[in-house]
């Protein structure tokens, strides 16, 4: 059996995997295999708890609005990254796109192809769902009073369109999920085009954007909860094995990055003169291919941004950017059959754009560099997971009069669909 798994806003993984043997793929809740019995009776307990409806509602939604309130102090960062790449970026496909999986939920209903739910119970479920998200997105937009990033008006958080984007796509999943996980790759993935589109068309912040997609996905989750009670067996489609795991599958992933910068030192560009950054944004690409489920091989692309201090009182008006390339080793263990945990060792090499302080430039520059990091990922069901991480890189100076190296650490969560 093949698995695959892209991750979701922020940070997408992608896991391909076989069954080594028949006796490796466990039941969630059941007998699993673990090298230790009391890692063996750990690992059980904690995939008993992570198997509850409970925690299987709330485990992606409630860390991304957690994340958006999280990243509020950082959204101009974000921005900058945008206004640096994406000035003039301005269209309107995502006015529609938000919709887009509800479309082809209701195509692929109408041409009687069999889904968890029968008329009735889907169109309660879905109309729950809008109403709790609707309810959720206007009460907050209408008491946090938060202006938008293009100053148009006070309605910016959460986003409303994000939020409606990861409705309908928890919709179409939950219903048609099971006939192939392209469908649930390509319903979230039209959910995340859409809030990264609200973002680039600045309209929203990043927080505005993961809150809503965390809205969008918990009112999902709500409204067919309260249809499961009222509806009990009547009229779904119980489908076999979802709940089927293998502790031996290969975690290979592919992931789009989304991570928040905490520098840990700085740099003399020369006697007088110190150079270091504040808190800031990181974005990109990061995946790796595994040759059994402990090592791979992988790599990463992202793009930094950060503001600059100098002489440590003194906030410059540019930004600080750092292009880099990645590549290296990854390793993972799985310590039961929902989790695992990573790391990795990194070369790379970065490229810093032209910077212009307020007393002389800086040129253009590149360097190498190497990085790491740890991982925790938790897979929640056959096409569901989240996966958190912390790296450390060691950067090179912008100046090419300073000899110091830059330490910095990268904080992120993954959302991911498994195949």
């Amino acid at each position: 059996m093949k698995r695959i798994a892209l991750c979701i806003v922020g940070i997408c993984h992608l896991t391909f995997s076989s069954a080594q043997n028949p006796s490796d793929s466990i039941k969630v809740g059941k007998e699993g295999g673990l090298p230790v019995p009391m890692a063996k009776n750990f690992g059980q307990r904690l995939d008993k708890f992570s198997s509850s409806r409970l925690y299987q509602m709330t485990y992606i939604g409630v860390p991304l609005v957690v994340g958006g309130l999280i990243v509020k102090g950082e959204d101009d960062h974000f921005r900058n990254l945008r206004n640096e790449y994406l000035p003039r970026f301005n269209r309107h496909l995502d006015d529609y796109m938000q919709y887009a999986p509800a479309v082809a939920m209701l195509g692929l209903k109408a041409s009687g192809v069999q889904s968890r739910s029968s008329w009735g119970r889907l169109l309660v479920s879905d109309a729950f769902s809008a109403l709790l998200m609707g309810a959720t997105v206007n009460t907050l937009k209408q008491t946090t009073n938060v202006e938008r990033p293009d100053g148009s008006n006070r309605h910016s958080f959460p986003s409303g369109h994000t939020a409606t984007a990861f409705m309908t796509a928890t919709m179409l999943n939950k219903e048609y999920g099971h006939k192939s996980p392209w469908i649930g790759i390509g319903a979230y993935s039209v959910a995340t085009a859409t809030g990264l589109m609200r973002m680039a068309n600045n309209k929203h912040w990043l927080s505005d954007v993961l809150t809503g997609a965390g809205i969008g996905i918990l009112s999902t989750e709500l409204g067919y909860y309260l249809a499961d009670l009222i509806f009990k067996e009547r009229g779904i489609n119980r489908l076999a094995n979802e709940e089927v795991f293998s502790r031996m599958d290969k975690p290979s992933f592919l992931s789009l990055y989304l991570g928040l910068n905490i520098p840990l030192s700085g740099y003399d560009i020369d006697e007088q003169t110190e150079f270091s950054t504040s808190s800031g944004s990181t974005a990109g690409v990061e995946g790796a291919y595994f040759f059994n489920p402990y090592i791979g091989a992988g790599g990463r692309f992202t793009v930094s941004n950060t503001s600059i201090i100098v002489n440590t009182d003194r906030a410059e008006n540019n930004t600080f950017d750092v292009i880099s390339f990645y590549g290296g080793s990854y390793f993972s263990y799985p310590f039961s059959s929902r989790w695992m945990i990573g790391s990795k060792l990194l070369g790379g090499y970065v490229h810093y754009p032209l910077l212009q302080l307020a007393d002389r430039p800086v040129t253009a520059r590149n360097g190498f560099s190497f990085g790491s990091g740890v991982s925790l990922t938790f897979k929640a069901k056959a096409h569901y997971g989240i996966r958190f991480f912390l790296d450390y890189d060691l950067l090179p100076s912008h100046s090419k009069n300073s000899g110091e190296y830059m330490n910095m650490l990268t904080l992120g969560s993954s959302f991911m669909i498994a195949l």
